[in-house]
């Protein structure tokens, strides 16, 4: 089980890294789209129909990945407060009942939808001459099939937390605290000591930030 588990992480985070660049591309596209609209005055059609695709598919993409961070946002503050097993229990019967059900639909409809949009090469139709949007309605099932295997490891999380009393260890991946303790690494302005204190001072603030968001 933990085997399975780590192996959903690996797939959602390495998918989830994957998708980000996406966020460059669409920065390039913009700026492009900017300097030619207002410094050239040569406008592109297809722009819009672009930006859309590819924030959809990085928004889409990382619904794996945030589930496999514990990224989601949780809105019931009591949950914080309950003991690991009463979590489990309380996760998994709210996976059993909407999470599976609903992922399955949207992984059964998005199929459906996309394999229509592919048969009738559908194009977009905000502009005259839009570019064709089939496969980019084929993100729509595989996100979810991603979601899907990552909710099943979630799923045997419960099991073993059910059965050991505590959360099976997640697979990491860079935070806040990350960045800014390799900043102090490599500087050659801050000394050993004041490296050492500056990071834990940080390490005790993100601590501190986490426990009054579960409280709220």
């Amino acid at each position: 089980m933990n085997r399975f588990i780590r192996l959903a992480d690996q797939v959602s985070t390495w998918t989830g890294k994957a998708s980000a660049w996406l966020i460059v591309l669409l920065m390039l596209v913009v700026c492009a789209e900017v300097f030619k609209r207002y410094i050239l005055n040569m406008p592109t059609a297809w722009i819009f129909d672009a930006t859309n695709m590819l924030y959809g598919t990085l928004f889409m993409m990382a619904g794996a990945y945030t589930l496999a961070q514990d990224g989601h946002v949780r809105g019931d503050f009591l949950y914080g407060k309950m003991k690991p097993r009463t979590q489990a229990s309380f996760d998994l019967v709210l996976y059993l009942l909407f999470f599976v059900p609903g992922i399955v639909a949207l992984v059964y409809a998005g199929w459906d939808y996309a394999s229509a949009s592919y048969k009738i090469n559908e194009h977009s139709s905000i502009t005259a001459d839009g570019p064709p949007i089939w496969q980019f309605k084929f993100i729509i099932p595989i996100a979810g099939a991603l979601v899907l295997f990552q909710g099943a490891a979630e799923i045997v999380r419960c099991f073993i937390c059910l059965k050991t009393g505590e959360w099976p260890e997640r697979l990491k991946d860079a935070e806040e605290i990350d960045v800014v303790e390799e900043q102090l690494a490599n500087s050659q302005y801050v000394d050993a000591d004041a490296r050492e204190r500056a990071i834990h001072s940080a390490k005790n603030i993100d601590e501190l930030a986490r426990k009054r968001m579960e409280e709220t």
